[in-house]
């Protein structure tokens, strides 16, 4: 049985939900889920319980119950990112077993706007914009806005950018190699225009990326993306010996 803390202001079901959601992380029910007798002497509790519990995990998209066939993890579960390293949305997609693609929105040459200097300098060729809804299996993850310096990555008007990662793409075709960068996170409200693009409802926030990568000293990417936070999660790992 799993220990429940009954003397905690949170409710028995809400308890369930939190070590659930934990094990459908894990892909511990990837083959079944518990039928709801189980899980009620897993938890030691009653099935009524049991039920709210699973009401709401229903309710935020992690499984599926179907007449006459049980409850299954939902298909389009999180895809976790580490924070570890700098990191590619195509590699990590496609390493947790989802299909990665992107449709390609615009790919076009555009002067420096103020923004654009403000991140990649006074650029007299002007830059490269990519802008790419990138997707996870059959639904949109996110939205990434590109911009690259014209003289560094003007082959990539040629590329076909729609499966794998840019930074593959400027490697092989402009010799060009990310060797490091920075970004920062944060979560935001999405405006109508944005949910529209991601295919989201209203009740759904996303993370809010801004991105820098570069090779050696030089600035070669800005990246604004807006990534869906109800199928991306960030996840940080410490060492055994931090000491808190």
């Amino acid at each position: 049985m799993v220990a429940l803390d009954r003397l905690s202001p949170l409710p028995l079901w809400a308890q369930i939900c939190d070590d659930l959601r934990s094990r459908i992380a894990d892909r511990e029910f990837e083959d079944r889920f518990p039928a709801e007798e189980v899980l009620a002497r897993m938890y030691g509790v009653s099935r009524q319980t049991v039920r709210q519990s699973i009401r709401s995990l229903e309710q935020e998209g992690l499984i599926v119950r179907e007449r006459g066939r049980g409850t299954k993890l939902a298909p389009n579960s999180i895809v976790e990112q580490s924070l570890h390293s700098f990191y590619s949305m195509a590699t990590t997609v496609s390493a947790q077993g989802f299909a990665e693609r992107s449709e390609v929105v615009r790919c076009e040459r555009q002067g420096v706007t103020p923004e654009v200097e403000s991140y990649l300098g006074n650029l007299a060729e002007g830059v490269i914009y990519i802008e790419r809804i990138r997707f996870a299996g059959d639904e949109p993850i996110g939205w990434d806005r590109s911009w690259l310096p014209w003289e560094m990555a003007s082959k990539l008007m040629d590329v076909d950018l729609s499966t794998g990662g840019l930074y593959d793409a400027l490697n092989l075709h402009c010799g060009v190699v990310i060797t490091g960068g920075s970004e920062k996170i944060q979560p935001i409200i999405p405006n109508s225009d944005e949910r529209g693009r991601l295919g989201i409802s209203e009740d759904v926030g996303v993370f809010l990326i801004n991105r820098l990568a570069r090779s050696g000293n030089a600035v070669i990417e800005w990246r604004r993306s807006l990534v869906r936070g109800d199928r991306f999660a960030l996840v940080a790992n410490w060492p055994g010996s931090v000491e808190l």
